[in-house]
This record gives structure tokens, sequence and C-alpha cells, in this order.
């Protein structure tokens, strides 16, 4: 028969290798960890959680793919086809390879519409942030009335149809009853401009689509500006003054560098949009006269729906994109570098 003393012992020899094998399994165990049943539900949080975002994104992910990536794919495709009107009735477009890149690229309008398309693009852009500019500090300078009527007018002019308001200005500058040649030979000092034909001579078309385009892009640019430059802390203008500084000093020295990554965003903007014109100068002068407003977005217009070269213009729309990537990409570096270190 085992003894008393022999039991209490044993027991206590037993007792550390316990406490050695407890003391283990809590050491591997990591601090604060649930316990095995609780591990399974928090990776299933964890795993839905991840999801979440996935899930949210995935709409505007379909519409991407189906309204820009397909679109894009499929004009990649034709452009190397031999698509025609023969295509669209069969169905069947045989490869073309290079040849209508080579047929573009060897056409004399080619560089004379690439030039003219980037020179517009750029008188374009340039009127839009000059005016827009202008129009955003003089919303600074406006009482609160006057400025809410301003920008209720800038919203209702950006808002308008851009076919509607074409329509509108070829109903401005028509002939015969046109509202602004009866303004000017109203004045009477450059004569009677009543048969005048503003879409018949060079200068004068190109000016009636370039007003357009600004017209309905200023409001843009100038309500955003506006909105980037309220947020300017008011202490930096009020110390500027105590040091005496001008009007123009502290526009330059204050306003405009906390307005540059705003100024980038909307110059690439208005880069993107004006360099992808169609509505505006095809509806004013349909790339005339003498060519003087074709650009490649009516070039590509008339050599897919025109001439039926249906691979031409896929081809031109191609090396438009092309273009319109190189123009933008150095702004859009500023853009991320800004960023980046307002970060």
């Amino acid at each position: 028969m085992t003894s008393t003393a022999e039991r209490v012992s044993g027991s206590a020899a037993a007792e550390p290798d316990t406490r050695r094998r407890t003391g283990t399994a809590l050491r591997l165990r990591p601090a604060g960890s649930a316990p095995r049943g609780g591990g399974r539900g928090a990776g299933r949080r964890s795993l839905t959680s991840s999801r979440a975002p996935l899930v949210l994104l995935a709409p505007a992910a379909i519409l991407l793919l189906a309204l820009v990536v397909y679109p894009l794919v499929r004009l990649l495709v034709i452009s190397f086809q031999d698509y025609g009107l023969r295509a669209i009735f069969t169905g069947q477009a045989g490869f073309a390879g290079f040849t209508n890149y080579t047929n573009v690229l060897a056409d004399p309008s080619f560089w004379p519409v690439i030039l003219r398309t980037i020179l517009v693009t750029g008188a374009m852009v340039v009127g839009t942030i000059g005016i827009g500019m202008a129009v955003s500090q003089l919303l600074t300078r406006l009482g609160v009335v006057m400025r809410t009527v301003v920008s209720v007018v800038l919203v209702l002019a950006w808002a308008m149809p851009n076919v509607a308001s074409s329509l509108v200005w070829q109903w401005l500058f028509q002939p015969f009853y046109g509202v602004l040649n009866w303004l000017i030979t109203q004045l009477g000092v450059f004569g009677d401009h009543t048969q005048d034909n503003w879409a018949s001579s060079p200068g004068q078309a190109l000016t009636i689509v370039l007003s357009l385009v600004i017209w309905q892009a200023v409001p843009f640019v100038a309500l955003t500006l506006y909105a980037a430059q309220s947020q300017i802390a008011p202490e930096y203008y009020e110390a500027g003054s105590l040091d005496g500084a001008s009007s123009w000093a502290m526009y330059r020295a204050i306003t405009l560098p906390a307005l540059v990554p705003t100024l980038l965003l909307v110059t690439i903007l208005s880069v993107i949009w004006d360099f992808n014109v169609f509505n505006q100068i095809w509806l004013l002068t349909k790339g005339g006269p003498e060519d003087t407003t074709l650009t490649l977005g009516i070039w590509t217009f008339v050599k897919s729906f025109v001439s039926n070269a249906y691979g031409q213009g896929a081809a031109i729309a191609v090396i438009s994109t092309l273009i319109l990537g190189v123009l933008t990409s150095y702004y859009i570096r500023r853009l991320v570098r800004s960023g980046e270190e307002d970060l």
C-alpha cells in the first residue's frame, strides 16, 4: 500500500513538469491572440472586409470595361483591318496589317491636320485657363449676392448641352438675321455687315469656334479655381497687406503657388476635352472653310463616315490617342509629383 508521504512526494515531483509544459504552451501562443475557435471568426471577418472594396468597385469596373476598354480594343482591331461598307453588311473584314497607318501617314493632309489640331487645342486651353483665372479672381472680390448670381449664370452656361449651344451660336452668327451682324450694323462704324457669313471666312470661322468652346469651358475652370482659392488661409493676405505688398504681388506670391495643383488638373482636363472637340466644329463649320478648322476629330469622322474608309478612320483615332497621351503625360507626372509632395 502506498503511503501518504509517497503520494505527496510524487505529486510534488510531477508539478514542475506540469508547470513546464503549461508555460511552454502559453509562450507559444501570441499575446492577445484570440482562442482557437474565435480565430476562424476573425479570419472570416478579415476576408469579408478585404473583399468589400472589390464588390463596391465592381459595377464601376464593369462599366469602364464596357464603355472604354472594349471600344478601344475594338478600335485598335479595326485599324488593322480592311474595314469598309462590305464589312459592315457581311461582318467579315480582311487583315490589312499596317496598310491603314501607312496610307494615313502618306496622306498630304496628315501633318497639316496634326499641327492645326495642336495649335487650335493650345489656343482653346490658353484662352480657357486665362479667362477662368480672371473670373475666379473676380468671384473673390464680389459680395455674396453678386457672387451667387455670377455662379448661377456660370453653372447654367456650363450645363447647356454643346449641341444646343452650338445651334444657338450658329443662329447668333447667321447672315441676314444673325444678332451679332445686326448689332455690328447698328453701330454704324464698320458699315453694313448684315450679309456677312462668318463661316465662309477662315479667320472668322476659327474665331467663332474658339469663342464657343472657350465660352463653354470657362465656367468649370473658374468655379474650380475659385473653390481652391477660397481655401487659402486669409492670414497670408493679412500679412502681405501689413508688409505693404500690392494685390498683384500677393496674387503672384500667395495665390498662384497655392493654385498650382488645381491648375495642373484643369489644364489636363482642358487639353483632353479641347483636343477631342467635335460637335462644335462640325455644326458650325464642318471643318471648313479651306480646312481651317479641320482637326483630327473631324478628319476621323470624314474618313470613316464620308469616305467609308473605316480602317483609316480607326487608324487616325489610334494616332490621336497616342498624341493625346504624349501631350498629357507631362502634366500627369507633375500632378502625381505634387500630390506626393503634399503627403
